[in-house]
Order: C-alpha cells, then structure tokens, then sequence
C-alpha cells in the first residue's frame, strides 16, 4: 500500500497550535469519511472517531459489550500566541509547547489572525552581526525576547492583529531522499498514521473484534489535555499513544542516547517521564510485529510524555502502549523522518487493530 504523502503534506501545513486546531480537525473530518461509524467533537475540541467491530467481510460485527482500543494522535504543533503588540508595530509572543531559542534565529512565520494568514518574521531584539561586539554574539536569547516582524505600519498592525492571535513556522513540506522533512511533523505523522492505519484495516478485510476508537486529540504538547479528557469519556480497556519519538543518530550525540535509529522501523515504546508501557501489551505487538515480518526498534524516551499515559490512567485505567516514529530534528522547522519507518508504524496499527482481543 503506497504512502499517501500528499495527505502528510496538507495535514503538515495545516496550522494548529495547542487551543486553535479546528483547521487540522476540518481537514481530518474531510480525509476520513466513511471510515468510521461515529464521529463527535468534544468540548476540548478533539475529534473522537469510533469504528464498531467488524466481520471479515467488512459488516458491522453484533457484539455485546465489545473491548475499546483507543488510538490517541494529538493535533496540536507547537506554536506561539500573540501577548501584546507595542507602538511600533512589533508583536510579542508567549510560546505555547517547548521552543529551543537556539532554533528561532531569523524564521519565517505565519500570523493567523481573524481576517487571515499573514507571512511575518521573527528574530531577537538586539544589535545584528556588524555592530555586535564579541560577547554580544555568544548570548542566546530566551523566547520572551523575540517578536514578530509584519512589514506593517503601527497603524495597519493595530488594525489587523489583536493579542490571542496565534503564530507557526512557515515552511514548506519537502521528501528528500528517503525522508521527509517540514515542520509540525510532531504531531501530525500520529493524525496520518490515524487516518491511514484505520483505511489500511479497511482494506485487508480482516476484520477486528474491539470497538475501535481514534482520537484525534488537542493540546498535548501542553499537557496531554484533550487525550486526557477525551480518555475518561471513552473510558478504553487498552490505549496506543501515537506519536514521534527522538532519533539522534546524528553527529555529536552518543549512540546510547541516539533512542532510535531511522530507518530500522516503527518504535516500540516502552518508558517516558509520563507513562510505562504495559508489558504485556509491549510482548503482544512486538509478537504482531514478528509475525508480519514488520520493522521495529524498542525505544525508551528519558524525559517528555506523550498521550498514551492519558489513555493509561483515565478513569479506572486501561493497558496502554506507544507506538512512534524516530524523528530527527524535533521542534524545529527541519524535523525529519524516514518514510520506511511509517509505512513499518501504519502496517503494525493496522495489525494490532485487528488481532488484539
């Protein structure tokens, strides 16, 4: 089944910052028609997604009180609110997710305002190169000390922006090589790995017995927020947490921190700062992994979290498990991933779905 890179693209360049991912959850709702038999918005605005049980044959499977998979993919990039605009026109931003100033020097942004997209820039206040003395060019700048750049007058920009405006990078999707690079790749490989695991299921007619439930979820990379109340409504007996995980297999960084290794397949998720995987759900995909001759690394992340851990702990609790995709560069406009490894992380969703009981 061939990557559907074009969709990757569109979900990639779709912006959403954590609280404002209605765009990224219009474009979903569009993709995945016919594919499931519900589909809601909760309050926190993710897009909850369920698929009842099927036969072989692709009917609806009678079942009475089936088991409930949950699929957690966060929408949400991370991104920038306007917090205040001063009387020359420059706007100030408060970062919404984790940002290493070290990678904003001289960016090209997108300001998302009422009216519309507008191409902005953002740099750090301060002398620039040719009348910067020495100590001056060794200081790294934290986030509060950038803004945004409109090319507008402070009478235009006070007309067309207003604080709660929100900002992303602007750059476009590239496949180079084997990869493919863009920002916001965190999280929207888990949003295609959603929609395309659940078509893949469609199509090998195999059938699945749990109910399953994709949630398409909001504002993880403040705080797992929509997964977990999104979690304690469908209330799952077993949860996979989506998303990218570090590959530094890259110069500098000492292979036992590299995590993963692109193109050695998806990663088995076993322990981050916000969830250990069940092991005995671990054991059952890799086994699923094994048997379908699929790709895999196991992986351990030492800080972070992702939704998985809300999927873990909502309500009465569920077995919960990761599946990821190694991505260099993360927080950045040059995160990049191995396409082998996607197609690896999509085919062994698409599996799970239909052998786990």
């Amino acid at each position: 089944m061939a990557l559907n890179t074009d969709l990757l693209k569109n979900l990639c360049e779709t912006p959403g910052v954590p609280g404002r991912e209605e765009r990224v959850r219009a474009l979903i709702e569009k993709e995945i028609d016919g594919l499931f038999d519900e589909i809601e918005t909760d309050a926190m605005g993710s897009l909850i997604c369920r698929r009842k049980p099927r036969t072989a044959s692709g009917s609806v499977k009678k079942t009475s009180d089936p088991r409930v998979l949950m699929l957690l993919c966060h929408m949400d990039e991370i991104g920038f609110y306007v917090s205040s605009i001063d009387d020359q026109g420059f706007l100030w931003v408060n970062p919404a997710g984790g940002f290493d100033p070290r990678n904003l020097f001289s960016r090209r942004v997108l300001v998302c305002a009422k009216d519309g997209d507008h191409k902005a820039v953002m740099n750090p206040g301060g002398r620039p190169v040719h009348i910067s003395s020495p100590e001056d060019r060794k200081k790294v700048p934290e986030v509060k000390e950038f803004f945004i750049d409109t090319g507008m007058t402070p009478a235009q920009v006070q007309k067309n922006f207003r604080v709660g405006d929100y900002i992303v990078m602007d750059e476009p999707f590239l496949e180079i090589g084997t990869k493919c690079v863009s920002k916001a790749l965190d999280n929207r490989v888990a949003c295609w790995l959603g929609i395309e695991s659940v078509r893949a299921l469609a199509k090998s007619k195999s059938g699945h017995s749990c109910e399953i439930v994709v949630a398409f979820t909001t504002q993880e990379e403040v705080g797992l927020r929509g997964a977990k109340t999104a979690s304690y409504a469908v209330k799952p007996d077993l949860g996979i947490g989506i998303d990218v995980t570090l590959s530094c297999d890259t110069p500098g960084v000492p292979k036992s921190e590299a995590v993963t290794t692109q193109g050695k397949g998806f990663a088995l998720h076993i322990k981050d700062g916000s969830f250990i995987s069940d092991h005995e759900l671990v054991e059952k995909v890799e086994s699923i992994a094994k048997k379908k001759r699929i790709p895999y690394q196991r992986s351990i992340l030492a800080a972070g979290g992702q939704d998985g851990a809300a999927a873990q702990q909502a309500a009465a609790g569920a077995k919960a498990v990761g599946v990821t995709v190694g991505t260099r560069y993360i927080h950045t406009v040059t995160e990049m991933i191995d396409k082998k490894d996607l197609e690896a992380a999509r085919d062994v969703l698409a599996a799970a779905m239909s052998d786990l009981k």
